[in-house]
């Protein structure tokens, strides 16, 4: 029986008269986070004290979370674990990728790919020495870019910007045949898309929680590895966590088992605590069905978006299976019509230069809230309302 989605809405606490289509950003917030933290921090902390640790499982809590996130990526138990930002996680997988490919010095990724994972990149290039770089294309280039000189493909699923969707079994297979490893970050396709890391072969994947998987701000990331690299990656940053056997306290590092060894340092309990709750929202749900509601409120929105507001351009690619869960359309004055449908309450975000980003969750975004934002934004653009000088004072935060 497919989803039913009015179930899963109401797991979460959204503000009246708000229709949130930022949740490609920070999910909000489900019902069942408050209850679970209290518990974490009067019952386990306040009560238990150190001894929580252990009584409270909260140092199983990383590979426990990780097996409940890798049904959600297509990924095989005991091969995901949690902890550290996303940043943490794309250097942990490059580097564990240069050193398995040793006689090649190239890594690939393209022009779209989310700034972060580009300085990542750069920056362990830099340690490296002068022989490692990165080599950037356009999106649509990645293909043909893969030669015998690329040691691994860095690529985000999904583009933060556009929305447009990378084929990952097409490329990771064209990356394999050339000898080279395959980096898949899920930022924006983890909760959001039918994402299938063991299928499309990818060596290692990571992403973040705070986006589709509703973990709350700062969320932690988690990590992918393969099962065949499982023994034979080493982690770049040896932290205690990832140590065979931590409290045993040797003086030299031994990495751990599996995926146990991609632990760093100690975990973020109270939001491993605010993950798991949120986690709870996904039980019953197929991604096959989120995937097909996801399509169904995009299409609407593009149909609509492009009947009533003619002065858009379209930025996300028009078929479906070209793109994730959200929808980009780009405006001159692009921050400032943000800005007036956020204070009509629509919140969507802004990306520069000139980007009007959309994100859609099935688990609580329904038909009526994308025509409800179609109306908003037309009437916006309709009557100049975005116009003031109040909309056009750019935030840290936008």
């Amino acid at each position: 029986m497919p989803t039913d989605f009015s179930a899963t809405r109401a797991l979460f606490d959204l503000p009246e008269g708000v229709i949130y289509l930022d949740g490609n950003s920070l999910g909000p917030l489900p019902r069942a986070v408050p209850a679970r933290l209290q518990k974490a921090v009067v019952d386990e902390w306040g009560q238990m004290l150190i001894t929580g640790w252990n009584k409270a499982g909260w140092m199983d809590l990383p590979t426990r979370l990780g097996d409940r996130i890798a049904r959600l990526i297509g990924a095989e138990p005991g091969h995901v674990v949690l902890g550290d930002t996303l940043s943490i996680k794309v250097y942990q997988a490059l580097a564990s990728s240069l050193e398995m490919n040793p006689k090649r010095r190239v890594i690939l990724s393209d022009t779209g790919n989310f700034p972060s994972d580009l300085y990542m990149a750069e920056g362990l290039c830099r340690t490296l020495g002068p022989d490692y770089t990165l080599k950037t294309v356009a999106p649509e280039e990645v293909l043909d870019a893969i030669d015998d000189s690329v040691a691994v493909l860095m690529i985000t699923e999904v583009d933060y910007r556009t929305g447009r969707r990378h084929d990952m079994a097409a490329l990771t297979a064209k990356a394999h045949a050339a000898g080279a490893l395959a980096v898949w970050d899920l930022a924006h396709s983890a909760g959001a898309t039918d994402v299938k890391v063991a299928e499309g072969g990818a060596d290692f994947a990571v992403g973040c929680t705070y986006k589709y998987l509703n973990s709350g701000p700062g969320g932690p990331a988690f990590i992918y590895v393969a099962p065949r690299h499982a023994e034979v990656a080493r982690p770049a940053l040896s932290g205690w966590l990832g140590h065979e056997a931590p409290f045993a306290f040797d003086l030299n590092y031994r990495p751990g088992a599996g995926i146990e060894r991609m632990r760093v340092g100690t975990p973020p309990v109270l939001q491993m605590v605010a993950l798991d709750a949120a986690l709870d929202v996904w039980e019953g749900v197929e991604i096959a069905d989120l995937r097909a509601r996801s399509i169904e409120l995009c299409e609407a929105f593009i149909q609509g978006v492009e009947v009533a507001c003619p002065g858009l351009e379209l930025a996300t690619p028009r078929d479906p299976a070209l793109r994730g869960s959200q929808v980009s359309f780009r405006h001159p004055e692009g921050y400032a019509v943000m800005q007036a449908l956020i204070a009509r309450g629509v919140i969507g975000d802004f990306r520069a230069p000139d980007i009007l980003r959309f994100g859609f969750t099935p688990l609580y975004i329904g038909l009526e809230e994308v025509e409800g934002a179609v109306r908003i934004l037309a009437e916006i653009l309709a009557t100049n309302a975005w116009d003031r000088p109040e909309f056009k004072t750019r935030a840290k935060v936008t």
